[in-house]
């Protein structure tokens, strides 16, 4: 789990470099789970919570440049 601090440290393309290893790790855990393999459930509900996350500071900077 990242911590929204070290989130927040990152530049804009490095968090959108951070959303795509993210959406490919969580496509890659359905796949597992689908496929009987995945061997941490626990893992889909964090990759899924850090997606959230890049996503909200990602829509908080967008507003706030917005407003400047």
């Amino acid at each position: 789990m990242t911590k929204p601090t070290d989130i927040r440290a990152k530049s804009p393309d490095q968090l959108t470099e951070m959303l795509v290893e993210l959406k490919r790790e969580q496509f890659n855990l359905r796949f597992q789970g689908a496929t009987g393999q995945l061997e941490s459930v626990a893992r889909v509900r964090k990759v899924r919570r850090d997606i959230a996350r890049v996503k909200t500071i990602q829509a908080e900077r967008s507003r706030s440049a917005a407003q400047s």
